[in-house]
């Protein structure tokens, strides 16, 4: 907590737990928004099914519930309440635009998230039209970000890993850390630099937008290199979640290696159910076993991942002279981890599996709103030549590699824990 010309504000990280949890409360305790209907496969469904008016009005109380929240964030931090009360709408209505797009079932088939939408629609109108500089100070990304993460940790739920199995478990600690540690290696061999290094090595490891995102979070990243990670870890999903249960039928692999092939390797969750629907009921429970089990361990490594780069990449007076003590790395650490871990602890030990399924659907829809605003505000505020650039080359590689190599470990360990 600080002031700065007598002006009381709380720090980024902070005031995104508190809105994180104002929002758990909400929906607890006080009313659970309801979900928004983005899906239709024809002009008839896109008419009478999304622009329906019960769902316009559920659409108009979430644009007033989201604008609340985040008038609430901007005061807080100390950014102008005004300018964000005039650029939110614009930013929510090119997010909603994105969502009907990627609610298009033949989209979907495709598996484009709603992110790359957002982002690329945002890059659009950031490069094509002059925005004033007022509009692009009012964006609030990281606060975005960070919300839809605090969110995230209410899908974290421990007992569903141990329910489904220990091999799942394994599986994934075994993955994450050594695809983890090959991928940071390569990117040092590269000489790519710090910051796209944690990032790609967490996308590739643990769980793909996610992960990034909360890398990019941790170590205070800049938005340009996530939407890079985040662009390939989407592409690169696409061909994976066809071609790898071809190469399964092919080889007569088993159902449950299958299964565990994918959910380990794939990077975005919806990729992993896609593929593993694409081979059978048990492949698909299997896949979205370990991939669950990979997402449980994204707290652990933000935390991880926080504590070795605020130690490492701290360029204070103090810390020139020794490494930083214990005070410095909580000053730097990014407190919206806590967020995500007590959202966590609290979804899986403390209420009741009735109350999680009963808000199940609405956080985990607004977790999705939450980051589509977020890459909206990102394509915004970066230029596309920036995302293009020559240096992208080396990062580009580096994820491929670091992707094939987790590829071939992955099925070699579905191998010895799935074969029977």
């Amino acid at each position: 907590m600080s002031s700065s010309k007598n002006k009381f504000t709380i720090h980024e990280d902070w005031t995104v737990v508190i809105l994180g949890f104002i929002i758990i409360g909400i929906s607890l305790f006080i009313f659970l928004p309801e979900v928004t209907v983005f899906k239709w496969s024809n002009g008839t469904e896109l008419l009478y099914d999304v622009f329906d008016f019960g769902n316009l009005k559920t659409l108009a109380l979430q644009f007033l519930y989201l604008i609340s929240i985040g008038t609430l964030g901007a005061f807080l931090i100390g950014k102008s309440v005004k300018y964000f009360l005039l650029g939110f709408p614009i930013v929510y209505l090119l997010t909603v635009i994105a969502l009907i797009i990627s609610g298009n079932t033949q989209v979907k088939g495709l598996n484009l998230e709603a992110v790359i939408f957002s982002l690329i629609i945002g890059l659009a109108i950031g490069n094509f039209f002059q925005l004033p500089d007022w509009f692009r100070s009012a964006l609030s990304t990281e606060v975005f970000v960070k919300i839809g993460l605090v969110l995230l940790g209410t899908s974290v739920i421990f007992a569903d890993i141990l329910k489904a199995g220990s091999l799942g478990l394994i599986q994934a600690l075994v993955v994450v850390l050594s695809v983890w540690y090959f991928a940071f290696w390569l990117c040092k061999k590269l000489k790519v630099d710090d910051e796209l290094t944690m990032m790609i090595s967490s996308a590739v490891s643990i769980c793909g937008v996610s992960a990034a995102i909360a890398t990019s979070g941790a170590i205070k990243g800049d938005s340009k290199k996530l939407s890079y990670v985040i662009s390939i870890v989407l592409v690169t999903a696409i061909p994976m979640m066809i071609f790898m249960p071809m190469i399964a039928k092919y080889f007569n692999f088993p159902e449950e290696v299958t299964g565990a092939w994918l959910g380990g390797s794939i990077d975005t969750s919806g990729a992993v159910v896609a593929s593993g629907s694409l081979v059978g009921e048990t492949a698909l429970k299997i896949s979205t076993i370990v991939k669950f089990s990979q997402n449980v361990l994204l707290g652990i490594a933000a935390f991880a991942i926080s504590v070795y780069w605020t130690y490492t990449h701290n360029n204070s007076a103090e810390a020139v002279e020794s490494k930083p003590t214990l005070s410095i790395i909580w000053e730097r650490f990014p407190k919206f981890v806590i967020g995500f871990i007590a959202a966590s602890l609290l979804f899986s030990f403390v209420l009741s599996p009735e109350v999680r399924d009963n808000v199940k659907d609405s956080s985990k829809n607004l977790q999705g709103i939450w980051f589509a605003l977020a890459f909206t505000s990102i394509g915004l505020e970066i230029n596309f030549k920036d995302l293009l650039s020559n240096n992208s080359r080396k990062p580009l590689y580096a994820f491929l590699i670091a992707q094939l190599f987790n590829v071939i470990v992955t099925l070699i360990i579905a191998f010895l824990l799935f074969s029977k």
